[in-house]
């Protein structure tokens, strides 16, 4: 697969605590110079980010981040700020307590008020699945389906584990058809980046793939590796 057309899914992605505005603005440079889906970054730096990209370049940052734990009411009021704030996607952290409690209208509930607040954006809605038995993936599969979420994701990428293919190949074959993927944490190689793809996900949330970009322009004079 072609890696400019691989980076159309990616979701370039910073969401380090000690991240600068002059990290956010490298980020978006790349962003915009490689034609990725969305750069991926706090919501503190959304507003700045937005007068610095316009039109140009899609924002997405995250709420209830990363454990999932806030009220629904605290993430509807980041969610909605964010979008106020420029912010053109949004992923949120489900409360992983209610899911092993096995309380998943709960966990519907919250995700439904969540999209509400965004107010017609893209929410994505990582699940956090290597906290998960296999049943639990299935199960949310079907929550966020109903919910009318637009993607179900698999990490964060501050917890135990990121994405793998099992989970991708099990979303794929759980979510409804209006339902899209997206793969967090772990892509590291273009190999990775295109197995997730052919699996079934739409985004693909990493960093890595725009360093190998510029490596391999580097490596060819300024010329492109792919």
């Amino acid at each position: 697969m072609d890696m400019s057309a691989i980076l159309t899914h990616v979701d370039h992605t910073l969401l380090s605590p000690v991240a600068t505005w002059e990290d956010i603005r490298t980020l978006c440079d790349d962003g915009m110079r490689f034609a990725v889906a969305s750069v991926c970054i706090p919501a503190s730096f959304v507003a700045r980010a937005k007068a610095y990209v316009g039109d140009r370049l899609a924002l997405c940052t995250v709420i209830g981040f990363p454990n999932g734990y806030s009220t629904t009411a605290v993430k509807c009021f980041e969610a909605a700020n964010a979008v106020q704030n420029g912010a053109d996607e949004v992923d949120m952290v489900i409360n992983l307590g209610w899911v092993k409690e096995g309380d998943f209208e709960a966990v519907q509930r919250e995700i439904e008020a969540v999209k509400a607040a965004c107010g017609g954006k893209i929410l994505k809605v990582i699940v956090e699945t290597c906290l998960l038995t296999e049943e639990e993936k299935i199960a949310l599969c079907g929550v966020v389906s109903r919910a009318g979420a637009d993607y179900i994701k698999t990490s964060t990428g501050f917890s135990t584990g990121g994405a793998t293919a099992a989970d991708i190949a099990l979303f794929a074959a759980h979510v409804q058809p209006h339902v899209k993927i997206k793969a967090a944490g772990g892509i590291t190689s273009v190999a990775d980046a295109e197995e997730f793809l052919v699996l079934g996900a739409d985004r693909l949330g990493t960093s890595r793939l725009i360093k190998l970009a510029k490596e391999g322009k580097d490596e060819h004079n300024g010329n492109t590796a792919y």
